[in-house]
């Protein structure tokens, strides 16, 4: 009998110890993003994307304006990921961002993001044009 109560308590320990279910959990999700930047001075952008989420693909839009020093005309496809997801929903919204980058016919580029819901994206990658860019940003990203 002592020895029932010693195993039920131990596993009622164990069942408080163990962590919440990954589901509940926030998960990192991949992104894939292909955006045509055209400005001077002020520039603007527009493209797609995929979000990756557990294990599915959500097809989105990006239309974006930035500010500060942008002249030129390019095409990027970045990658990257973002963290702070808790529902996809979470990561439609506002954006803002700092980035910077450069491109003579090639280049790289990248962007730090963060919208009004804690969603942060990481993104870099290759872009080709002829353009120069470090300004402050704004992006809207929507579900398709």
């Amino acid at each position: 009998m002592r020895a029932s109560i010693i195993r039920f308590a131990l596993l009622l320990l164990l069942a408080l110890v163990i962590p919440a279910a990954p589901s509940f959990a926030q998960a990192a999700g991949q992104v894939h993003l292909k955006i045509v930047k055209v400005g001077l001075l002020v520039g603007g952008g527009a493209g797609n994307g995929v979000l990756t989420y557990r294990g599915r693909n959500y097809p989105f839009r990006v239309t974006g304006m930035s500010f500060g020093i942008t002249a030129g005309a390019s095409i990027g496809r970045l990658t990257g990921w973002a963290s702070g997801i808790r529902e996809v929903s979470d990561f439609a919204g506002e954006y803002s961002a700092v980035g910077g980058g450069a491109a003579l016919v090639g280049g790289i580029t990248g962007a730090h993001l963060r919208n009004e819901k804690g969603v942060t994206m990481v993104l870099q990658g290759p872009k080709a044009g002829l353009e120069f860019a470090a300004n402050l940003s704004g992006i809207i990203i929507a579900m398709k």
